[in-house]
């Protein structure tokens, strides 16, 4: 393997996760080979936090030198929080190991995810009434004492405690609809024991809700919501009316805000085509003030980075971005509350890329049934292997509902710097492109995504590409549609790389974490109403038809897909003489989050396609 595909796979990531009220930004930072944090003083210094095992993240508390810390153990997602209590910024010491933190909500049986923070409590959620149901809890920080709210078996997204403390805003997953949740209010003021939801949004629209913020008086509440409508909004809900306001509306793409803590201004972000472009807008009104530059194409808004953080004071705000000339950033906005408006990068994770990465050209591709599916092209670098050129790679993201972004995609620039123009498609059932199309390939629908890797394959020869030597690769859902694309279009790819992906919908469901199973049979159907269903489009049960080399990554301890889903497959194939070849890495749960395993084991599968990609050599 070339140096500068090992320079793409060693790049440093950062990400913003909260401001202090002097200023001060606690960062997440993979500099040591995991996700851990770091303090960024207005200087621009940079102090270790945390040594911890694993990946951790964290959020100031507020009025103190501290931070809750929320960590696992090897992956496993089972989630503590615990106390750092960080040094005088003129200090020095040893960034914290796990001995060091002081424990604040620890069972390691159960998961405790941080939803809300604020000066003196805070609100989580955890599943240790039952592992299924997460109830939210509220605890006092300087007692200890909690407030657990048994409000329904059902799973909350997120949380949002009013200034006043008398509200909280959740939003709580539908139990039979995927990608949907509703917003609800609890009054605290009700005696414990008898708290009770009233609905915002309705419990049974097909919708989304998500980004709760309150109003510095309590007396308002702003999300995001496509209730109603096919695209994400800005809505504002009035308690004493009891009304909901469209406040900032796209027709043609997803909005999501942030509000500013004395409820002025909205950070509004418009999703155009998986990049982020930033405005402000008037919190009143909706009215658009001015825009917000980013450095360079990004997205600000994906699964791997944290929301926004907004100062206390309303002037200035801390966000993460990545992108191809981005790969991972921490950015500070100043001047919020003025005409003075400026972006910083505090980061420079291009700096340990060292070359020009691949940048993405927007494509719409036919399907048979006439739709477009949206798919981002990355070129392969011209000063590459030559066998490679004319090769594909399509990678295909996970979810199912979740959406490939113009972010810094590690796998897609390794594979293009090795050769390969990679194609990374926005199939049905991705966000990001209207309801109609995340809804697409729900339950029955499920065959209807796989369909769109033909159509991509059948556009290859437009591209200029070679519809002989393309392969798939996945991780998660992703990692099912390259098992479903070997095995229900046998004589389209030539190799596969699946990356903790599911090969049996049924045994995935039987052996999933329980709280895991109750959330996504609302997308893929359930063991007691459609297990034939399920059956029928997993690639164990067509195993026979699958002919195409096949490499498998997989971590021991994956609560989501268990490493049995990667076993039974790699049995399956080998047991019939088939190339499948399986890396299992002892301390990763869902996906490759340690920088040395990424080192060990991509490196591996890029040789793998290599192998069965290469163009034959020209006759003389």
């Amino acid at each position: 393997m070339g140096h500068d595909l090992t320079r793409i796979l060693d790049v440093r990531l950062y990400d913003a996760l909260d401001l202090d009220a002097d200023g001060r930004v606690l960062a997440g930072s993979d500099d040591t080979g995991s996700m851990q944090l770091i303090e960024i003083e207005l200087d621009g210094k940079i102090t270790p936090l945390t040594a911890l095992p694993g990946a951790c993240t964290g959020r100031y508390l507020p009025g103190q030198r501290a931070v809750i810390v929320s960590h696992d153990e090897g992956g496993n997602e089972l989630h503590q929080l615990s106390v750092l209590r960080l040094p005088e910024p003129s200090g020095s010491g040893e960034p914290a190991g796990l001995a060091d933190l002081e424990p604040l909500v620890r069972d390691p049986r159960y998961m405790h995810a941080l939803a809300d923070v604020q000066a003196g409590q805070i609100c989580y959620f955890t599943n240790r009434r039952n592992g299924v149901a997460f109830d939210p809890v509220i605890r006092q920080l300087a007692d200890g004492s909690e407030r657990q709210l048994v409000l329904a078996d059902a799973l909350f997204d997120e949380a949002a405690i009013s200034p006043d403390g008398r509200w909280l805003a959740l939003t709580v997953a539908s139990p039979v609809t995927a990608a949907a949740a509703h917003v609800v209010l609890v009054d605290l003021a009700a005696p414990a024991g008898q708290e009770r939801m009233t609905e915002v949004t309705p419990a049974d629209a097909p919708a989304r809700n998500e980004s709760l913020a309150w109003t510095a008086s309590g007396s308002a509440l702003y999300f995001a919501s496509n209730n109603d409508r096919e695209f994400l909004a800005i809505a504002r809900y009035d308690l004493a009316a009891g009304t909901l306001t469209w406040l900032v509306t796209d027709d043609d793409a997803d909005l999501t805000g942030w509000l500013a803590p004395d409820g002025s201004v909205l950070l509004v972000e418009r999703n155009d085509d998986g990049a982020s472009t930033l405005a402000l807008h008037d919190a009143s009104t909706g009215e658009r003030i001015r825009d917000l530059p980013l450095p360079s194409t990004g997205t600000i808004n994906d699964a791997r980075l944290p929301p926004p953080r907004w100062a206390s004071d309303s002037a200035s705000l801390v966000l993460s971005v990545s992108g191809a000339e981005l790969p991972g950033d921490a950015l500070l906005a100043t001047g919020l509350d003025s005409r003075g408006v400026a972006v910083r990068q505090l980061t420079h994770s291009f700096l340990a890329l060292g070359q020009s990465p691949a940048v993405p050209e927007q494509h719409r591709i036919p399907t048979a049934g006439a739709e477009l599916v949206p798919c981002l092209v990355y070129r392969g670098a011209s000063d590459a292997d030559p066998a490679l050129a004319g090769s594909t790679v399509l990678v295909v993201h996970g979810g199912p509902e979740g959406q490939a972004r113009q972010n810094f995609n590690t796998y897609v620039q390794v594979l293009a710097a090795a050769g390969h123009t990679v194609l990374v498609p926005n199939v049905r059932g991705s966000t990001g492109y209207g309801k109609s199309w995340y809804s697409a390939d729900d339950k029955h629908r499920r065959l209807d995504s796989v369909a769109d890797l033909a159509a991509l394959h059948a556009y290859l020869p437009k591209l200029g590409l070679d519809q002989e030597r393309a392969a798939l690769f996945g991780g998660s859902y992703g990692g099912y549609m390259v098992l479903a694309g070997l095995a229900f279009q046998p004589e389209l790819w030539a190799a596969g790389v699946d990356i903790v992906g599911i090969a049996s919908f049924v045994t995935f469901l039987e052996n999933t974490s329980a709280y895991r199973r109750a959330y996504r049979e609302r997308e893929y159907g359930t063991l007691a109403d459609d297990r034939e269903f399920l059956l029928s489009v997993s690639p164990l049960t067509r195993v026979d038809e699958i002919r195409a080399p096949l490499f498998l990554i997989h971590g021991a301890n994956d609560p989501r897909v268990p490493l049995t889903e990667a076993e039974q497959i790699h049995a399956a194939l080998t047991g019939r003489g088939r190339e499948c070849h399986l890396l299992v890495y002892d301390d990763e749960g869902h996906g490759l989050a340690k920088r040395a395993n990424r080192l060990d084991a991509v490196p591996k599968a890029v040789e793998f396609l290599a192998q069965h990609l290469a163009a034959p050599p020209v006759a003389l």
